[in-house]
């Protein structure tokens, strides 16, 4: 038998790390905190006979080579794609549609410009030149700054790749990656509603404004995706995102991982710079020279292991890493369809199957943040609703119905030392009141609800501040830069042990990439 291997946390990509480390013949232990496998992919009941993806809550980003490798269809994996793909709801009763096709936005924003409708396709080839420069890089592993001759093999490729762009590919794969969004879009478009839709995606999960120098690649990381062969589309899994986890544990299983849950770990064994193992919260011992971490670098390296085993320009680098996503997360029972002001009636329609964006314009967006910043939230937050009971009926009653709201503008941390389990209410209540003044039935049809602050994100999860991503996604924090630079391979500064969450590259979503590279450098260690 090879060497043992201990895997903390079986969040999605720690299921993955384990099934690439078991195939290769190595006995790996899964250690979970909860209850449940999935981490934040987990399916479960909000109210008695409602069921929802509790937190992550759509597919997109999952890795075409991890679904197959792991064999996740045979394990019972379905995803269906969304009918229409978005809907942007107006202040004036007016709406605001993309579709699967770039023919029908053309005729979509014809509605609202004309120009900006002649200017969608080369918008959409830049997004697809640069977002393709990312997709070859997602399960490579980053070069390390003062690395040796692989680092700079890994380096020299990227610039290969570079080198077959044209200049004007090359000019706005440097705006995505260091521009905002404003200005980009700004580049492209005219029409507000136009912009703000598009701007939509460069705050999910980063708190900051669409003018925020930055955000362009937080946009990008949001559509360099696919679902069931389909680029940019995203999907529903039958069963919620607990069915993508439960399948990647069945596969586990199969190839012998040894899962154990309830296993809260409370330190990390050091021994003379090598890591040893685990003592978990109940006083048990893991012990093990391989350790894998599927959780965030803050949590990891500041609140499971003593200072004193890290070096000191590590520790001080890794105290400015930035985490905290701005995301409030709630789950709905619903009595009945919400009626839209701009789509009316509660029986089902196209756009019930789409994600509904509150979001209408430039300056609610930007607004949205200022007052985040200034008070804590946002007086009229920014609400992504999934309707997934629509295309699932195994997840509500039937003629009822269970609706995700992912919300943004929320801060991490609220102001004046408050609480948020003093305010976690009356932040819902502003969500429900927002979605409401767009469909005036929703309020009265709310069922039940399920909360998560950012202080409950990270209680259940182990996000800190709350942050989806285990870290923004800022130019700082990328490829070579994440989690820190010199240390981007997946290896930390204790022998032994390795990082394969989403605060490595290629970053957060349900992607399973940073469990499949780190896999591949453990083996290659090994």
């Amino acid at each position: 038998m090879k060497q043992p291997i201990l895997i903390l946390g079986a969040g999605h990509n720690g299921l993955v790390c384990a099934c690439y480390l078991a195939r290769a013949g190595h006995k790996v232990t899964l250690l979970e905190r909860r209850h449940i496998v999935g981490g934040a992919a987990v399916t479960e009941e909000i109210h008695p006979g409602f069921r929802n993806s509790t937190a992550s809550y759509t597919v997109s980003l999952l890795n075409p080579k991890i679904i197959k490798d792991l064999n996740l269809a045979e394990h019972g994996l379905k995803v269906v794609l969304r009918g229409q793909s978005n809907l942007f709801p107006q202040e004036n009763g007016d709406s605001l549609s993309f579709y699967g096709n770039v023919a029908a936005n053309q005729q979509e924003f014809a509605r609202f410009s004309q120009k900006d409708a002649d200017a969608l396709p080369g918008f959409y080839r830049m997004l697809d030149s640069v977002a393709d420069l990312i997709k070859d890089l997602l399960l490579q592993t980053p070069p390390n700054v003062g690395g040796g001759i692989v680092d700079l093999i890994r380096a020299g490729k990227v610039g290969w790749r570079a080198k077959a762009m044209t200049m004007d590919e090359r000019r706005w794969a440097m705006a995505m990656f260091t521009k905002s969004a404003t200005e980009v879009l700004d580049a492209w478009f005219e029409h507000d509603a136009i912009k703000a839709a598009f701007a939509f995606d460069s705050i999910v999960g980063n708190y900051a404004a669409p003018s925020t120098p930055g955000s362009a690649y937080v946009l990008l990381h949001h559509v360099f995706g696919e679902a069931n062969g389909v680029a940019g589309a995203w999907g529903h899994a039958i069963g919620g995102m607990g069915a993508i986890t439960q399948a990647m544990a069945a596969e586990a299983k199969r190839l012998g991982v040894d899962i154990i849950t309830d296993a809260s770990v409370s330190e990390v064994l050091v021994d003379n710079g090598r890591a040893r193992g685990v003592k978990l919260e109940d006083g048990r011992e893991y012990t093990s020279d391989c350790l894998v971490a599927n959780m965030g670098p803050k949590l990891l390296f500041e609140r499971l292991m003593a200072p004193e085993h890290l070096p000191e320009d590590f520790r001080r680098h890794l105290a400015s890493f930035k985490t905290g996503s701005g995301s409030f997360r709630m789950n709905v029972a619903l009595s009945e369809l919400p009626d839209f002001l701009c789509r009316p009636g509660t029986q089902q329609q196209p756009h019930h199957t789409s994600g509904i964006v509150i979001g209408p314009t430039m300056q609610y967006l930007e607004q949205a943040y200022l007052d985040a910043k200034q008070s804590g939230y946002a007086k009229h937050p920014i609400v992504e609703m999934l309707i997934p009971s629509v295309v699932d009926d195994t997840l509500a009653p039937k003629g009822q119905h269970v609706a995700s709201l992912f919300c943004q503008q929320f801060a991490p941390q609220l102001p004046n030392g408050d609480s948020w389990d003093d305010h976690r209410e009356a932040a819902a209540d502003t969500i429900i009141d927002t979605v409401t003044r767009y469909a005036p039935n929703f309020k009265a049809s709310v069922i039940a609800r399920q909360i998560h602050s950012p202080l409950d994100l990270e209680r259940k999860f182990g996000l800190v501040n709350g942050d989806i991503f285990h870290g923004a996604l800022g130019l700082d924090q990328l490829w070579l830069n994440r989690p820190l630079m010199g240390h981007a391979d997946y290896r930390t500064p204790i022998k032994g042990l390795y990082l394969c969450g989403s605060g490595t590259h290629p970053g957060g979503g349900v992607t399973g990439c940073p469990g499949h590279n780190a896999a591949r450098e453990i083996l290659r260690d090994l």
